[in-house]
């Protein structure tokens, strides 16, 4: 039997107002979850919710959890509007193209507190209730960068390589709870942010159609699927981790990349 069903668990998602954040919270809500949707101001929480409302999720089914979770007040407002948290998905994370050696200290900094403390601070709010409770997920999205560093923005993929470590650093701290910790890697996805990335490396004057493929053909030539990710693929993976049936598997990486990564582990 497939038991899906994360009705009575609710989730916090980090970072959903959008692209595969949105496509996680809509995912989870389907199989039965309460879901906080999480963004930095309240008027993006809301239209993120009626667009999810407008897709078919019931109303009652989504909290509205906006809070800047980079700073310990934003951190508190939105946790506090969630109430106790289930599942943890941290999915938040800033990315961009950049040469290697004009990338500043303080944008290194930045990619740092956004992407690896920012989730630890979560981590480090919601496991111990977690551990109580004597069930929980927490699952950081992490990246195809984590493992294959990309030469235009090598401080996104050391912040997800570390992420790597938060993921199976805080699953040996919960060893034997019955609350699971791991990693998703997201290979190249389609989102609104990543379009404007793709067009930061390929000619600007190209169809989106035409830009996607030379993107993978000049940038991304391993990928096996030949085409960038959909969120709601990366977001299959995230209910499946976060349901009854993933019970086993934790201090992982698992791979939604399209075959991108030229490995067989993680």
């Amino acid at each position: 039997m497939i038991d899906l069903d994360l009705a009575g668990r609710t989730v916090f998602v980090r970072g959903s107002t959008q692209g595969i954040g949105l496509a996680i919270a809509r995912r989870l809500a389907e199989a039965g979850a309460r879901v906080a949707v999480n963004g930095r101001t309240a008027e993006r929480v809301q239209e993120a919710v009626a667009a999810l409302t407008g897709a078919g999720v019931a109303a009652e089914q989504l909290i509205a959890a906006p809070g800047d979770v980079t700073t310990d007040e934003g951190l508190e407002a939105a946790l506090g509007a969630t109430g106790d948290v289930d599942v943890l998905v941290n999915n938040l994370g800033v990315f961009g193209a950049a040469p290697a050696l004009e990338i500043s200290e303080a944008e290194w900094q930045r990619y740092w507190e956004v992407n690896v403390l920012s989730a630890v601070r979560l981590i480090r709010a919601v496991l111990p209730r977690m551990k109580e409770a004597g069930w929980g997920r927490i699952l950081n999205i992490a990246s195809d960068s984590a493992i294959v560093t990309p030469a235009e923005m090598i401080h996104y993929g050391v912040s997800k390589t570390a992420l790597l470590a938060v993921s199976r650093g805080f699953a040996k701290d919960a060893a034997g709870t019955g609350v699971t910790v791991n990693s998703v890697i997201a290979g190249p996805t389609y989102t609104e942010g990543v379009q404007d990335f793709v067009y930061q490396l390929v000619d600007p004057k190209l169809t989106w159609e035409q830009a996607e493929a030379e993107f993978m053909r000049l940038h991304r030539p391993q990928s096996l699927v030949q085409r960038l990710i959909r969120p709601e693929e990366i977001a299959n993976m995230v209910v499946y981790l976060s349901s009854p049936l993933a019970s086993a598997t934790t201090g992982g990486a698992l791979r939604v990349d399209g075959g991108y990564t030229d490995a067989i582990l993680p």
